[in-house]
């Protein structure tokens, strides 16, 4: 499984840098659920969020679209989870409570 995540998450950093303004502020974290399971975090400036998220999030939901088909490959079932920093800090701050 470590080289199919391996795989869903180069294909995820490549495209998602060419699509936003600030990829040198970009984190993208990668979480194993359950076998067979796992979570992408994409934690992205806010004005990027924006951009990758796209119009009615028909950006978003093609890369979700080829990344399931690649996932489906190897019986892998995955989630794309799309931040901003400051979405991020909140999240974290609730779950440290």
């Amino acid at each position: 499984m470590q080289a199919a995540t391996n795989q869903l998450r180069s294909f995820l950093q490549y495209y998602t840098v060419q699509l936003i303004e600030h990829p040198e502020q970009a984190q993208l974290r990668v979480a194993e659920i359950d076998p067979g399971k796992l979570r992408f975090r994409l934690i992205l400036n806010a004005s990027d969020v924006a951009l990758l998220i796209g119009k009615n999030g028909f950006t978003a939901s093609a890369i979700r679209s080829v990344m399931k088909a690649a996932a489906d490959r190897h019986n892998i079932q995955f989630s794309l989870q799309i931040h901003s920093h400051e979405e991020e800090a909140e999240r974290a701050a609730r779950e440290g409570q």
